[in-house]
């Protein structure tokens, strides 16, 4: 759905830092004709990547956009540009969204996951467990359950799966208890009480680490469902890109990225029949996409931004002659 008008007290002072932005725009490959296309940003985000992509894109060109947070939406229908178009909705909705307005195919696709500096260091947003604000992780909250709302009904083993499998938290039978112990006697409803808890259940914990990262993490994964938007707008994304298509797609942890890495060698790769069967060299199974870069912050990104050390780029290219 189009964005709904935002007020400006959805406006933040929070400071975000785009990783890899040059790097992205450049992989999208906006050259010659190309600058005529359409494209899509799949989380934009506080608009870094969007506003970078519009500088490099011809008077004739079109970006769509996407985000879930009001407050991305917000910064988002700051930007008066006819080439510009902002969606409150998650980019899992790729496919609709395009059918919506005739674009039937596009020239690249950027999706830079994970969590935005903005959202972790607000408070207000339930998202970090450094600063006591409500137990809220939407990135959407105008829908869904809040992190307390789920804490205070879900049941304990369903707690331990979400954070042993979306966290790698080897302690989370522990802290799936410690939680049910603690809504007996009062309600989980601030990120504090939560950390508080966490600290108390995990012994032991990697030097630097804080006891809530992993935990904090698996519930802003499920609540936002994020792993499952992944694969739905990969798959999403591949339909709509045209030949010589690029995607490009920025991950910040190991869940994210297995599941990018995967996706693209299922395109990359492909099996090849028997050689001793009779089949002709033009009818052999073609790869699908090829394989442009990996890329990682350079080391003057992350002493700048050193949240950007977890960053990892896939780039691929959609090959011509495949039909989606």
């Amino acid at each position: 759905m189009t964005a709904p008008l935002a007020t400006s007290s959805l406006s933040s002072d929070f400071i975000h830092h785009t990783v890899l932005l040059n790097e992205a725009i450049a992989a999208l490959d906006l050259q010659g004709a190309r600058a005529g296309g359409v494209y899509v940003d799949g989380t934009f985000g506080r608009g870094g990547h969007s506003r970078l992509l519009l500088k490099n894109l011809a008077p004739t060109g079109r970006l769509v956009a996407f985000d879930k947070d009001l407050y991305a939406i917000a910064n988002a229908q700051q930007i008066l540009d006819p080439r510009f178009e902002i969606v409150h909705d998650s980019f899992a909705t790729l496919s609709q969204e395009l059918a919506a307005r005739n674009l039937t195919q596009v020239d690249g696709i950027l999706l830079d996951l994970g969590i935005s500096s903005p959202q972790v260091d607000d408070a207000g947003r339930g998202f970090s467990f450094r600063n006591d604000g409500p137990l809220d992780m939407r990135m959407d909250t105008t829908r869904g359950v809040s992190a307390a709302q789920w804490l205070a009904h879900e049941d304990e083993q369903k707690i331990k799966e979400v954070i042993e499998n979306y966290g790698e938290e080897r302690f989370a039978f522990q802290i799936a208890k410690a939680i049910i112990a603690r809504r007996t006697k009062e309600p989980i409803t601030t990120t504090g009480q939560l950390a508080e808890l966490i600290a108390a259940a995990v012994k032991t914990r990697e030097k630097g680490k804080d006891p809530a990262t992993r935990s904090f993490q698996a519930i802003r994964i499920f609540i936002n469902k994020e792993l499952e938007d992944l694969e739905i707008g990969l798959n999403a994304a591949y339909e709509r890109l045209a030949p010589h298509g690029r995607m490009v797609v920025i991950s910040f942890h190991s869940l994210e990225d297995r599941i990018v890495k995967q996706f693209f060698a299922s395109k990359v790769n492909v099996n090849q029949p028997e050689r001793r069967l009779p089949i002709r060299a033009v009818d052999l199974p073609q790869p699908e996409m090829r394989l442009i870069e990996r890329v990682k912050p350079a080391a003057e990104e992350v002493e700048r931004n050193p949240r950007a050390r977890s960053a990892i780029m896939r780039v691929a290219e959609k090959l011509p002659g495949v039909s989606s």
